[in-house]
């Protein structure tokens, strides 16, 4: 650790030069860049905030953890600022004084990890915080967080100070007081964030404390950058119960299956740990179990168990949608490749497993064109499927696939699939939580759950709501094959603003599923909009190209290496090419690339492009209908966001004196990083006054 930081490294009045954690993480990175430790200040600022879009650092107790794995990391190095008036890192209770900025390399070792896990966990001992809050002078604040004065915080120092071992969670996690209690209620738990380097171990630590608190015996293993080390497969079994506190799947997870659960994120583990492991007691008293282990998914991935029914039902959408878009992509793509080959009649082609010449090109289009038709046939189960999957785990997965077949057999469409998975999840939910004798339980995931919610599932289907959603499918394929002029281009504009918004995000993957669920059941109409959808993504990623090539000193270093990249991601119709910039400078990115995607999306109406392909940018341009007008239609978003996006951040840069470094301060300002303060960053720009 007295590798890590200094007495440079520190800043005790942070408030007299920052006012935003965006401008606090640029004045503590500062300093690193002065002692060598970072290498390009604006990429490594780019890589802080685009980790802290990810989450929140702030944490409960004034603390603000900003933290990063960073290509512009020379070494492991952590800086520290304290800020009398509080900096809003976005934690519950408000502002934090103690800020700690941690800059690791991408190649980082383990052992420098665990250094800066055990740092983690010290954050979580009241008595370290205070005596930071009391330091009189940097060297002395230095020298408290490497440990030369630990004695100051009690006997032996503050939590987990002891080192690197401090860190392995599964040796040391168990509560001395109740070890030798057979009464005692033993709890096991997993703890795991993005990154891996700080929520990881302060949620663990946390958890620990609680437990020692409540005469709980607690085991946790801290699955972080730094490693980990299994729990004892007998500890495990002997667990009255399981608490999860994760932002990122829960690695072998099985191993836990059959126990009361408690499943969160991460910061739920830091914020209220005697909340979880009150639930966790309330759960195993019910005899409420999970039913089965699950595998890795997006759902993992998902918030706190406060968040609002609006955020859980986008995650479970959001966990099907991202499961049928590897079958969308390959089953368009090879229809698509079939039309092409074979002409627009290949889809009378006789069967080719009846009827396949080896040398006649319209049997290879043939077999594209069947393969392709299998694969999309699985588009509306696999949405149901993995939508009651992220509502309920795998023990959704057979009522939600038979839910989107019957939606199949209806007619009900993509409609009919996002209804089918919501039933599904929601009646595998409702089995779940009766309570079952104990010699049941074994049997409940692999024959009880899947009978009855299959059962229950396709009855609602076939005669409940199915044949309303049908009816509904139908009026939306006849409205949008009737749409043109005036209609048609306001639809064009709105899925160019949704493609845009958020790159890639939520309302990104919304206008897309729309435009794909189309393609199961293509019209004239449908192509449109899925030939709309297409050109709006590819705007933000090109347009970031041509500004950092036309207008370069308006952007950082690394900004003109992304829009080399840049290039090759927006024509292949990869959106998210342009979330680099947008992390940097939002204000100016996001508004200028929904200019453009707006117009892109209009044009392509107006000109009356189709598109049976749901991906592949330029490279699937022969199968558009109206090509040409189609590249004039993305041609002119990329303009339009150029123009728009040039002009934004070309304003700032007159605030700058002439004669006295306008270029970096240009390129510092034109980051975003420096938060809306607009704070003059006197350190790196030179003046004349």
């Amino acid at each position: 650790m007295t590798d890590m930081i200094t007495a440079d490294l520190v800043d005790l009045e942070l408030d007299l030069s920052a006012e935003t954690k965006e401008a606090a993480a640029r004045a503590l990175a500062e300093r690193m860049v002065a002692l060598g430790r970072v290498s390009d200040l604006e990429g490594f600022l780019a890589d802080v905030a685009a980790r802290e879009a990810q989450m929140p650092t702030g944490l409960d107790g004034g603390i603000g953890i900003p933290h990063c794995r960073s290509a512009h990391v020379t070494e492991p190095t952590l800086a520290f600022g304290r800020s009398a008036r509080g900096i809003d890192f976005g934690a519950p209770d408000g502002p934090a004084d103690l800020i700690f900025l941690i800059a690791a390399p991408a190649g980082a070792d383990d052992a420098h990890l665990t250094i800066l896990s055990s740092l983690a966990r010290q954050l979580m001992d009241a008595e370290f915080t205070a005596a930071l809050r009391a330091a009189s002078d940097a060297a002395s604040a230095a020298a408290l967080i490497v440990g030369d004065e630990a004695a100051t915080a009690g006997d032996g120092g503050p939590a987990g100070a002891d080192g690197p071992e401090g860190a392995k969670a599964p040796e040391g996690a168990e509560a001395p007081e109740s070890a030798g209690s057979a009464a005692a209620f033993r709890i096991v738990a997993v703890t795991s964030c993005p990154t891996g380097i700080a929520h990881t171990y302060m949620a663990a630590e946390a958890l620990e404390n609680a437990a020692r608190e409540a005469g709980v015996e607690l085991a946790v293993e801290t699955q972080g950058s730094a490693g980990f080390t299994r729990l004892d497969p007998a500890v495990v079994a002997a667990a009255d119960a399981v608490v999860f506190a994760h932002d990122v799947p829960v690695r072998d997870k099985e191993r836990f299956a059959g126990k009361p659960t408690v499943d969160v994120g991460v910061k739920a583990g830091i914020n209220r740990p005697v909340e979880l492991l009150a639930e966790a007691r309330e759960k195993a008293a019910r005899g409420e179990v999970t039913a089965d282990a699950r595998t890795p998914s997006p759902v993992d991935e998902a918030g706190e168990s406060g968040d609002g029914y609006g955020t859980k039902l986008r995650t479970w959408l959001m966990s099907g949608v991202s499961y049928m878009v590897p079958f969308v992509a390959a089953g368009g793509l090879l229809i698509a490749l079939g039309f092409a080959i074979g002409g627009w009649k290949i889809d009378k082609a006789p069967s080719v497993a009846e009827h396949f010449i080896w040398t006649d090109h319209t049997s290879w289009a043939a077999l594209l064109f069947q393969i392709g038709g299998l694969a999309f046939a699985f588009l509306v189960p696999v949405l149901a499927g993995y939508i009651a999957y992220g509502m309920a785990d795998r023990p959704g997965l057979v009522p939600g696939f038979v839910g989107g077949s019957v939606a199949v057999t209806i007619d009900a469409g993509f409609l009919g699939g996002l209804a089918a998975g919501l039933i599904a999840g929601a009646v595998v939910l409702a089995v779940q939580r009766v309570r079952v004798p104990a010699v049941l339980r074994g049997i409940m995931p692999v024959v009880v759950i899947p009978l009855i919610s299959s059962a229950v599932v396709g009855f609602l289907m076939f005669l409940v709501v199915g044949k309303p959603i049908a009816s509904l499918q139908s009026a939306l394929t006849d409205w949008l094959e009737g749409l043109s002029g005036a209609n048609a281009i306001i639809l064009g504009v709105i899925l160019g603003l949704m493609m845009c918004f958020d790159l890639g995000g939520p309302l990104n993957k919304v206008a897309y599923a729309f435009a794909v669920g189309g393609l199961a059941h293509p019209t004239d109409g449908s192509l449109k909009v899925m030939a709309a959808v297409m050109a709006a993504g590819m705007v933000p990623p090109l347009a970031m190209a041509l500004a950092t090539t036309v207008r370069g000193r308006l952007f950082t270093k690394t900004e003109r290496e992304n829009g080399k990249a840049a290039w090759f991601l927006g024509a292949s119709f990869i959106t998210e090419g342009a979330i680099p910039f947008a992390a940097a400078d939002p204000l100016r990115v996001i508004p200028a690339s929904m200019a453009g995607g707006a117009v892109t999306g209009a044009l392509s109406m107006a000109f009356g492009c189709t598109l049976r392909a749901p991906h592949g940018g330029v490279f699937v341009v022969p199968l558009i209908g109206q090509p040409l007008l189609y590249l004039v239609a993305i041609a002119a978003g990329v303009c339009v966001s150029t123009a728009v996006v040039v002009v934004l951040k070309g304003a700032r840069k007159t605030t700058t004196p002439s004669g006295d470094g306008t270029g970096a301060r240009a390129s510092a300002e034109a980051s975003g990083a420096s938060g809306a303060s607009g704070a003059v960053d006197t350190k790196r720009v030179p003046t004349t006054a």
